[in-house]
């Protein structure tokens, strides 16, 4: 029996697509159930379709400050398609202790920098500020803390004199898109052991 992924979006779904094409090999340990945004003006919902992948939407929006309401409908999204691995892929939502711990060592996230360093947002940046020489992505087991949880992959790229954060992230994303890919396989067939790229 093949792994039932659900992937959890809020943009263009780059990743998302590049997920959903190596599950499409006929190798593939898993297999997409869902795409789900927060966003319903997400492109990705559109790209998801296109590929056959059925799509659902909980907004954010209406429930304010509200997040046990908005991930009480992001469960009931999930659980109707009993998915055994969630992938946030973009997903712009923080999630809560209690939501993560429904779905404990079930949730994999792509995080733009080479974790531990640079957690949170404008990592691209931060890293040209820090006048680091090197930078990348990292797949992670969700836990409860941001940005932290054990290491499945990273994915590393030189940093070169002239970078801006666009351009640096613009050769970090193509590495998002080999590294997810090559941990969720391994993780949909059992295997922890951290795959490095770069």
């Amino acid at each position: 029996m093949k792994k039932r992924v659900a992937i959890l979006i809020s943009g263009g779904g780059s990743n998302m697509v590049r997920l959903v094409e190596d599950m499409a090999l006929r190798d593939h340990p898993a297999e997409p159930v869902l795409v789900l945004s927060n966003n319903p003006d997400a492109a990705g919902l559109a790209r998801a379709a296109a590929l056959g992948v059925a799509t659902a939407v909980v907004d954010h929006r209406p429930f304010g400050q509200d997040r046990s309401g908005f991930e009480a409908g992001l469960i009931r999204a999930l659980d109707g398609a009993a998915p055994d691995i969630l992938c946030l892929a973009g997903f712009m939502r923080i999630l809560t202790a209690d939501f993560v711990k429904r779905y404990q060592g079930r949730i994999l996230n792509i995080h733009p920098s080479l974790l531990p360093r640079f957690k949170g947002l404008d990592t691209h940046a931060r890293a040209l500020a820090a006048g680091e020489t090197e930078h990348g992505c990292t797949v992670h087991i969700v836990t409860p803390d941001l940005d932290d949880g054990p290491i499945l992959g990273q994915a590393r790229v030189p940093v070169r004199t002239g970078d801006t954060p666009r351009s640096l992230a613009a050769r970090v994303l193509e590495m998002e898109h080999r590294l997810y890919p090559a941990v969720l396989r391994r993780f949909a067939d059992g295997d922890r052991t951290p795959v490095f790229l770069g």
